[in-house]
């Protein structure tokens, strides 16, 4: 004969009925992993973002200001408790960009600091339940540097540079920094490392230009996570696609694609069976106001979703660049 453990996890609490305690703690973790990684995580992971490998002029700084605002489904196993799981977050962006030279290539430096206001309510066996949250998230610091196709310039050889195929690669770092407790399943930090590697190839036709940019995240293990469980997830795959149509003004405007695939959990051991395969679309427009500042406007939602979260964005951000002469 068979249970159905009655789970109560979104105001931070867990109890399991009809469970051993030894029990407890993984089956409840492991209906959280659902939450914790595979909502608010994933929201950050299947990111888009055009023009990455653009050439820029040495020396630039940019300083960009944001908001994004996030809601969507959670999905759980059918055996759960656990119905009508909803979520949605507030999440504002600070981040630096500095243009550099790195032999004789052009190469970028990004800082990125989240902070989130995160919450989720559901029905727990028919009664409702919910979690809120706000504080800071995960940083992120990202390397790239395009090896063909695009040579470090000045802002006045700048001026003379027509693009045609960019070849480049990045590294971007996420540090465990990020507010996070272990007595609870829903978390802004993550408690780990990541690392994501990414090639990006664009193409330029006249006004046109189509990127390609494949990637793969890593991550550590979290050895601290819900009451002293091991958490591991297997690397997650993505590809991210961009058309982007070029404005004379400075304008541009971007239709954006991504493919999401892996990140297979395992608690203490055991491998769940949760590995994704989400297809995302959305679009991006920039907006120049003048010779220092500008725009950006994005907006994406879910294709298909094979397992985890269900969700919609959108965002605007506020950029100011100076230096290297402007």
């Amino acid at each position: 004969m068979h249970f159905i453990p009655l789970i109560t996890v979104f105001d931070g609490t867990c109890e399991v009925h009809g469970a051993t305690v030894p029990t407890r703690v993984s089956l409840c973790a492991a209906f959280g992993i659902i939450m914790s990684v595979l909502a608010v995580t994933n929201v950050k992971a299947q990111d888009a973002e055009p023009r990455s490998y653009t050439n820029t002029p040495v020396g630039l700084n940019f300083l960009l200001a944001g908001y994004l605002y996030s809601e969507g489904k959670i999905a759980f196993d059918p055996s759960s408790s656990i119905t009508d799981a909803q979520f949605h977050s507030h999440t504002g962006v600070l981040a630096y960009v500095r243009s550099l030279d790195v032999g004789g290539k052009s190469a970028k430096f990004d800082v990125i600091l989240p902070f989130s206001s995160f919450s989720a309510h559901g029905l727990v066996d028919g009664q409702p339940r919910a979690r809120e949250m706000s504080g800071l998230g995960d940083p992120r610091i990202r390397f790239s540097v395009n090896l063909f196709g695009a040579p470090a310039l000045s802002v006045k050889e700048f001026a003379n540079y027509q693009q045609d195929l960019i070849i480049g690669i990045s590294l971007q770092v996420s540090a465990p920094l990020g507010q996070y407790d272990n007595s609870k399943l829903l978390n802004l930090g993550n408690n780990r490392w990541s690392f994501r590697p990414e090639l990006g190839i664009s193409k330029a036709w006249g006004p046109w230009t189509l990127e390609v940019a494949p990637s793969v995240t890593a991550f550590t293990d979290n050895t601290d996570f819900f009451n002293g469980s091991t958490f591991a997830q297997a690397p997650i795959y993505l590809v991210q696609g961009h058309i982007i149509y070029n404005f004379q003004s400075g304008a541009w405007v971007s239709l954006d694609g991504t493919y999401f695939s892996g990140g297979r959990t395992t608690l203490n051991g055991v491998r769940g069976n949760n590995e994704q395969a989400n297809t995302r679309a959305g679009l991006t427009v920039a907006l120049p106001v003048d010779r220092y500042n500008s725009i950006k406007l994005n907006a994406s939602t879910g294709i298909s979703t094979r397992t985890g979260s269900e969700f919609s964005t959108f965002g605007v951000a506020w950029q100011y660049r100076w230096g290297a002469g402007y």
